[in-house]
């Protein structure tokens, strides 16, 4: 008899803990899946846009995990005064001809946003997504809207797509890609469309250094927002290295929706 599928059976017996368990100890004994493999499964995922699930990880307003109050508002509200914060601290007090968001979602963050934007640039994996936040941004102002839709397995092609920006933000995106090394390919399609002075705010869950927190490397479906984590200081010179300048930092080790954020404030110099 086999003993890996004795050990999966046994530990699946344990629940959702359990299948958790059993797919970060396969990726850490050397069963990890490769990042193609991990797209793949992201695409599909992103793609099926039927089921509660997908409307929550979305962050659609109807989804039932913002119906007991007005946390869908919240959100975008406290990351645009996360964003003044830190733009007050680099003294950055240009026009924001043109802001980016990259993983746009249901417009949580774009409502907020897209009323201080000359031009509010959505981009997403799913068309259906990208459409709910430029109906958002439509009742909440008169700035103009244009959505760029992506796929997993390349990101860069929206590069060319989007133009240059004064202002890129990207939140609860980072924990969800297929690996920290796909991430470092986000980083750099920052840096290409931000105009030199420009400032993004990027948002990623951060990696405490215990088995539970690292990134999982497989089994996407399982659980999207656990795929992938940063250590605080890893992340910080992977941005450096990626052309960028860390200028600030805050950390929300619980919020809401889950903990362990952290929100990177950079330049691109």
């Amino acid at each position: 008899m086999s003993l890996v599928p004795t050990v999966k059976r046994r530990i699946r017996r344990l629940g959702g803990k359990g299948e958790e368990l059993l797919q970060r100890v396969l990726a850490t004994v050397g069963f990890a899946q490769s990042d193609s493999q991990i797209s793949a499964d992201s695409q599909k995922y992103w793609n099926d846009t039927r089921g509660e699930r997908w409307r929550s990880d979305s962050h659609w307003h109807d989804a039932s995990v913002f119906a007991s109050d007005d946390l869908w508002s919240r959100i975008g509200r406290t990351h645009l005064e996360l964003f003044q914060r830190g733009a007050r601290t680099v003294q950055f007090d240009r026009p924001w001809n043109r802001v980016v968001e990259w993983g746009c979602g249901g417009g949580a963050n774009a409502v907020h946003f897209g009323k201080l934007a000359g031009e509010f640039v959505g981009v997403d994996i799913s068309q259906e997504t990208i459409d709910e936040c430029e109906r958002r941004v439509a009742e909440h102002a008169d700035t103009p809207f244009r959505g760029v839709l992506i796929e997993v397995a390349e990101p860069e092609r929206a590069v060319a797509e989007i133009g240059t920006c004064d202002v890129f933000l990207c939140f609860y995106v980072f924990e969800l890609i297929p690996s920290p090394e796909y991430g470092e390919r986000l980083l750099k399609i920052a840096r290409d469309v931000l105009a030199p002075g420009g400032v993004a705010l990027i948002q990623i869950k951060y990696d405490e250094g215990r088995f539970w927190t690292r990134s999982r490397r497989r089994a996407y479906r399982r659980s999207v927002a656990e795929m992938t984590t940063y250590p605080i200081a890893e992340f910080w010179q992977l941005a450096q290295r990626c052309g960028l300048r860390p200028e600030t930092i805050e950390l929300v080790p619980k919020n809401e929706l889950d903990e362990r954020y952290a929100y990177f404030l950079l330049s691109r110099p």
